[in-house]
C-alpha cells in the first residue's frame, strides 16, 4: 500500500509540473544575422509580398542582361533551373555546369528570350539542377513556382 501512496504522489506532483507544458507554444528563436547591405538599391519598405517586391534590379542592369552578348558564346548545356535566393539581387544563374564563376548567357526557349547571367560555379554532377536569380527568372518569362529548362551560354 505505501509503494501506491508513493506512486500516486510522484505522479500528482510529475503531473502538476506538466499543467504549464505547452507543446505548440512558440518558442523564441534566435535571430538570423543581417547580410551587410552591398547595393546601392534602396532598402525594402515593409515585408515584401509579390515578386515585383523582391524584384529589385534598377532599369540599367535589366538594359545589360538584355543586350546582345559581348563575344561568340559557346553553349556549355542545358539544365533545370529553381528559383534562387529571392533576397539576393541582379542576374545570375548558379549552376554545375561550369567550374569557375565567370560571365555568359541563358536562353529560355519558350519564351525565346536570351539573358546575360553571371555564372556561379555550385557543386554537384554536371546533370544536376540549377539555381537561376529571380530577375532572371522575371525577365525570362519562366514560371517562377516551375523547374524551367534553360540553355546555358559561356562568353
Amino acid at each position: 500500500m505505501k509503494h501506491i501512496a508513493i506512486s500516486l504522489t510522484l505522479g500528482a506532483a510529475f503531473l502538476s509540473g506538466c499543467a504549464d507544458f505547452d507543446p505548440f507554444a512558440q518558442r523564441p528563436t534566435a535571430a538570423p544575422a543581417a547580410a551587410p547591405q552591398t547595393s546601392t538599391r534602396p532598402p525594402l519598405s515593409g515585408a515584401p509580398r509579390t515578386a515585383e517586391d523582391f524584384d529589385r534590379a534598377t532599369e540599367e542592369e535589366r538594359q545589360a542582361a538584355v543586350a546582345p552578348p559581348p563575344a561568340a558564346s559557346g553553349a556549355i548545356g542545358t539544365t533545370v533551373a529553381s528559383l534562387g535566393d529571392p533576397a539576393r539581387p541582379g542576374f545570375w544563374i548558379e549552376t554545375p555546369l561550369v567550374s569557375e564563376p565567370g560571365r555568359g548567357s541563358v536562353l529560355y526557349r519558350p519564351s525565346g528570350r536570351r539573358l546575360n547571367v553571371d555564372l556561379i560555379p555550385i557543386a554537384g554532377p554536371a546533370s544536376g539542377g540549377s539555381r537561376l536569380s529571380l530577375s532572371a527568372m522575371r525577365m525570362l518569362d519562366a514560371p517562377l513556382t516551375g523547374l524551367p529548362q534553360v540553355d546555358v551560354f559561356k562568353n
